[in-house]
């Protein structure tokens, strides 16, 4: 035991000697020695997600991104979540322009609508007008030779004895008698007297969906629907509110929308048009 004690002291001593030998006052620090520490993994850092749609309509901040952590010994290479926002710019919602108005106010938009075109009250008072197929009396007074029937030809006249042809289209009984009048008058009679009287009208022509249409011969006080009846009646697809009719005013045709209870005049040409349902 003594031995042991002995050669225990004598390896202190020695090493406590060797220690002071380099420093201040004999002892020397050791150096030290690297140690080598294995490298930190690289951190995968993921993306911030995008903002939603509430972020972006309402004006939110950016979503809340990733922190790394330093790499430390307590903590290298972790991955945590912080709870502070990342910064970012800010989602604001684009302000909503206005069109700049127009000047100019555009009416509304209205459906087009076919409305019933009657024909003017002061064409049905006129005084009659003659046309081709109109048979006329006329009567020279004193004149037995030149008093006869008339009939009023495709060209719109009428041929007379010692006066030969006089143009009768669209004048009245009236004007025509003044006509015949002056003709004679010159080399003829000295002082003739004439009367123009209607014999018999220019006939009416119907077609379209009527049970026989046709040319019919006019009667006075004549309506749509009596021509209708003269022509056999409706057809069974007719449309019958409203016809048709064209006429001559003031020497040029008219297509007038009228209804069935509207008078007609001798020449006119009645078109009853079928329905669609």
């Amino acid at each position: 035991m003594r031995i042991v004690r002995s050669l225990l002291l004598l390896c202190a001593f020695a090493v406590t000697a060797a220690g002071c030998a380099g420093g201040p006052g004999g002892w020397t620090p050791a150096p030290w020695v690297p140690v080598a520490v294995a490298p930190a993994r690289p951190v995968m850092v993921a993306p911030a997600p995008a903002p939603g749609i509430d972020a972006t309509v309402y004006g939110s901040v950016a979503p809340r991104g990733p922190v790394v952590v330093p790499s430390t010994p307590e903590g290298r290479g972790l991955l945590m979540t912080a709870s502070v926002p990342m910064p970012g710019p800010r989602f604001v919602p684009r302000p909503v322009v206005a069109a700049p108005a127009s000047r100019f106010v555009q009416a509304p938009v209205v459906a087009p609508v076919n409305p019933v075109a009657f024909a003017p009250t002061l064409s049905d008072n006129q005084p009659y007008t003659l046309d081709s197929g109109d048979r006329l009396r006329i009567v020279v007074f004193g004149q037995d030779g030149l008093s006869n029937s008339y009939v009023v030809d495709a060209s719109g006249h009428i041929a007379m004895p010692l006066i030969g042809s006089v143009s009768a289209r669209g004048v009245t009984t009236d004007e025509l008698s003044s006509r015949i009048a002056d003709r004679l008058r010159q080399g003829f009679i000295k002082e003739p007297h004439v009367a123009v009287e209607i014999e018999a009208y220019r006939p009416f022509f119907i077609q379209g969906e009527v049970t026989q249409p046709g040319q019919y011969p006019f009667v006075a006080d004549m309506t749509v629907e009596t021509a209708v009846a003269i022509a056999g009646g409706f057809g069974p697809r007719a449309y019958r509110r409203t016809v048709t009719i064209t006429r001559v005013i003031h020497g040029q045709q008219v297509r007038l929308t009228v209804p069935v209870s509207y008078p007609i005049r001798p020449g006119d040409t009645i078109n009853v048009q079928e329905r669609w349902f």
